[in-house]
């Protein structure tokens, strides 16, 4: 897997997704405490709304971006949108509003959703070879798991020493080297985008493609499995640890330990594993593994977990289930980008990679919903209960609508 860091283009742009990771890891953390700062009690409403202005700006900015980017540089836009996330990161210490908050989150945010698209339709220009991709794409997945975990660590030592607002500078810094980092590689030729039409149509143009294309209508089923699963470990971790088993604050964290574990598992195997199964097999078994693992959740939410023997063997299966749903989970992504990098072509591959980052982030704002509101209102076990079936159903259409055969065809416009 590590072989195609010996591609000196490639390793420094998975450097600069390294650093970036870690610096938006720390404002993360940072955020958290800026809220409490200002707002107190209401800290958790307030980051509430940050995340949800968050996946807003991922799921409707994403596009209309890629599509008023799509003639620039790629090395530009890339380096353009660190510069404007550096920048944003460095003012959040400043601010003494609420409000100001949501402002410089959408900001941040809406540059995000230009970077991220941009750079992940990069890498297989960079690494035209299948198997290296595949590679690439697992060390992908590696750096998402290992920075949840990093991250955190990182931020309670720097907190020994330092006040938070000093956080907002760690996370400049990661944007500031994730940009020199773009700087100095040297990028292949990739021709510009000759497609016609007006902002609208370009606007809409991978989503089309999506949902013309068998294959990738499938992905956007599966995209609905992952947010479920996801949403469920994000949401509901920290009530299933701390309400239902009675635990610690850190067995909160050793629980999305374990699932980034499980994940990591996986990131670590797909190479290999991906050389003897297709990406379709693959991936819908990661999707009967998140249905029958939520459906799981579900029973492991209702059950009785008082007794202290009861409670410890409850646990165990707990952190195992989170394991699986980390298992699940990666099964799908990683092998994801896969699929669209075999249907697009030069001109379509920005919106093909710019559709899955919306659409995908699109149906978190489905899953998050369910996850906490269901879960407050009617109990963790109606909650996972729920997700399951939506996930069962999205297996179940990735099942029908994409065609076993792989389609060896280019996105039409």
């Amino acid at each position: 897997m590590l072989s195609v860091l010996c591609r000196p283009a490639y390793r420094h742009l998975f450097t600069a997704q390294v650093v970036a990771l870690l610096g938006t890891g720390l404002l993360t953390v940072a955020l958290g405490l800026l809220a409490f700062d200002l707002a107190g009690g209401q800290a958790g409403a307030v980051l509430g709304t940050a995340l949800t202005i968050k996946m807003v700006a991922y799921v409707f900015v994403a596009p209309v971006m890629a599509a008023l980017v799509e003639r620039l540089p790629r090395r530009g836009v890339l380096v353009g949108a660190d510069l404007v996330r550096a920048a944003i990161a460095l003012s959040l210490p400043f601010i003494d509003q609420v409000w100001q908050i949501y402002v410089l989150v959408f900001i941040l945010q809406s540059a995000s959703a230009t970077f991220t698209p941009a750079f992940q339709a990069l890498i297989p220009v960079v690494l035209p070879e299948e198997k290296d991709y595949t590679r690439a794409l697992s060390l992908s997945r590696l750096a998402y798991d290992l920075e949840s975990l990093v991250s955190p660590l990182l931020a309670a030592a720097l907190l020994l020493v330092m006040s938070f607002h000093t956080l907002f500078v760690g996370t400049m810094i990661g944007f500031l080297v994730s940009a020199a980092m773009v700087l100095s590689t040297r990028l292949p030729s990739i021709p510009p985008a000759q497609q016609q039409g007006s902002l609208l149509h370009r606007t809409t143009l991978g989503t089309r493609i999506f949902l013309r294309e068998p294959t990738l209508r499938g992905l956007m089923a599966l995209n609905l499995v992952v947010a479920t699963a996801t949403a469920l470990v994000l949401v509901n971790t920290v009530v299933y640890a701390r309400d239902l088993f009675g635990r610690s604050n850190t067995d909160v964290a050793i629980a999305l330990a374990f699932y980034g574990a499980g994940s990591m598992l996986v990131a670590l195997l797909a190479p290999r594993a991906l050389e003897r199964a297709t990406d379709r097999l693959f991936m819908l078994l990661g999707g009967a593994v998140l249905s029958v693992g939520l459906l799981a959740a579900a029973l492991l939410a209702a059950g009785d977990h008082g007794a202290a023997g009861s409670s410890t063997t409850s646990w165990a299966m707990f952190l195992g289930l989170w394991v699986v749903l980390g298992v699940g989970t990666s099964m799908i992504s990683t092998p994801s980008a896969r699929l669209l990098r075999r249907i697009a072509t030069d001109d379509t591959r920005s919106y093909l990679f710019t559709a899955q980052f919306s659409l995908s982030h699109a149906c978190f704002l489905i899953a998050y919903p369910i996850a906490g509101w269901v879960g407050a209102g009617v109990g963790q076990s109606a909650a996972a209960l729920v997700l399951g079936a939506l996930a069962l159903l999205g297996t179940i259409t990735a099942l029908l609508v994409w065609p076993p055969v792989r389609q060896e065809v280019g996105a039409r416009t």
